[in-house]
């Protein structure tokens, strides 16, 4: 079983209290009814699956119900770090 820290509860709690809820730092349109077809589908749908380290946005649902943020390597399954929802893509892992 994975533990996942969350930044706000400051503590690692069992994935099962947690809920994948996508990748985060997504460009979100200020006007999406303003979008083409094409494009809304492209940011509702279409998200990079890459190998290695991905930013990913969880909620602790069983704990504080707030979202947060996580690096995730998805070789290994390994969290690298958890930080706030508003809070700026780290540039550096550590």
């Amino acid at each position: 079983m994975l533990l996942i820290r969350c930044p706000y509860c400051e503590e690692e709690r069992p994935e099962l209290e947690f809920r994948h809820t996508g990748e985060a730092h997504v460009a979100r349109s200020s006007d999406l009814a303003a979008e083409s077809d094409e494009g809304f589908e492209k940011f509702l749908f279409v998200r990079s699956n890459p190998k290695g380290v991905v930013f990913e946005r969880w909620r602790h649902i069983h704990g504080c119900a707030r979202f947060f943020n996580a690096a995730r390597d998805t070789v290994s399954d390994r969290f690298l770090m958890t930080y706030k929802a508003g809070e700026p893509k780290p540039e550096k892992l550590a």
